[in-house]
């Protein structure tokens, strides 16, 4: 077939690799700017996107990430755990959920119940959960951008980008399309 391109595997990678350190090195330079984060979210309030608009920049952000690649936010936000969460992760690891919450969780200078350790004590050496089919519905929803989550969480957004790559990458594709 003329004009075909067909990518042997390592380049694919190579592109891959090369978006993700682009996107992580971009993070890594604006994520201690609290002024261009303010000016970010305040801009967005001021012309909040559709919530079509939310779920797409999000999901094609993270076609472009791997959450593996970075884990920011397992190694630096412990997650608020229900009562439901509780009793699901007590059962995937064999334990009752008063040992549970003992061992793994404890209240925040909020009131909320979180897990009690950063980095997640559930957080492997390769980035990855061991309870990550039962996981806390935070970590199921973070970094909590898409549809009507994305405008619900907005004032959350400015400290969460400060942890997550993509989170800022969304910030800014729907700060540049308003």
């Amino acid at each position: 077939l003329v004009g075909t391109v067909f990518l042997c595997p390592e380049v694919v990678i190579s592109a891959y690799f090369s978006t993700m350190k682009a996107l992580i090195d971009r993070w890594n330079s604006r994520k201690s700017d609290s002024k261009y984060l303010t000016r970010l979210v305040s801009s967005i309030q001021k012309n909040p996107p559709n919530h079509e608009l939310a779920q797409v920049t999000h999901d094609s952000v993270f076609k472009e990430m791997d959450c593996l690649q970075c884990a920011n936010c397992c190694k630096s936000i412990p997650p608020i755990v229900s009562m439901r969460d509780a009793k699901r992760i007590a059962k995937r690891l064999n334990i009752s959920k008063k040992v549970f919450l003992d061992t793994y969780t404890l209240l925040d200078e909020d009131g909320d119940l979180v897990i009690n350790a950063s980095p997640c004590p559930f957080l492997l050496e390769d980035n990855k959960c061991r309870i990550y089919e039962d996981r806390p519905a935070a970590c199921r929803l973070y970094p909590h951008s898409g549809e009507e989550l994305f405008y619900k969480n907005l004032s959350h957004h400015k400290r969460n980008a400060r942890y997550c790559p993509g989170l800022l990458e969304i910030l800014k594709r729907i700060a540049q399309q308003h």
